[in-house]
């Protein structure tokens, strides 16, 4: 994603989020898991780098910025447990397309609140060259984000303590589960 502005490359994001949830839906049993993988590696890489980088400038930012991130990382919190469920019992779970419906809602309503209350004020209250700095901070904090959601972990600061070690852990467990789907 080359977009510099960081409202633009949310929006993108935010676009690649729904098309993969569409794909996961419509897979077939046998490419579904592949497919959940990579819904599951954007979702937690996309919300830690909002988390590190684009809440905390809104926060102090925008107009009602304490109310309108909190709000969004209790949305965020909620799908992490439900993504988090999904991910730990696998797409063979009886309970999956159920659940991918709910978490898709749940995701896309957020989406539409960030996208109304957060990235609005963003892009009428920051400068072009704010945008283009937060982008380029959304861009490194993904490079090292956990590819896996951990709930409870929707600050900044929480982000920071655990979040290399965790990034580590969880690709590393994403190598394995890799390797032993090409050998199983």
């Amino acid at each position: 994603m080359g977009e510099k502005d960081v409202v633009d490359l949310l929006l993108a994001q935010h676009s690649l989020i729904r098309d993969l949830f569409d794909e996961v839906e419509k897979a077939p049993a046998e490419a579904r898991a592949e497919a959940f993988q990579r819904l599951v590696r954007l979702l937690a890489v996309h919300e830690t780098a909002e988390e590190e980088v684009v809440h905390p400038y809104a926060r102090r930012k925008i107009d009602g910025g304490e109310g309108v991130v909190d709000d969004r990382l209790a949305e965020e919190n909620e799908a992490k447990q439900l993504l988090m469920r999904m991910d730990k019992a696998g797409v063979e779970d009886p309970q999956f397309l159920t659940d991918l419906a709910v978490l898709r809602a749940a995701v896309m309503a957020h989406a539409r609140s960030e996208e109304r209350y957060e990235f609005t004020q963003l892009r009428a209250q920051t400068s072009e060259a704010e945008r283009r700095a937060l982008a380029a901070g959304v861009k490194a904090a993904e490079a090292l984000a956990p590819t896996h959601p951990h709930a409870g972990v929707e600050s900044a600061t929480k982000n920071l303590l655990v979040g290399t070690p965790v990034a580590m852990m969880d690709r590393a467990r994403d190598v394995i589960r890799q390797a032993m789907g090409k050998t199983g």
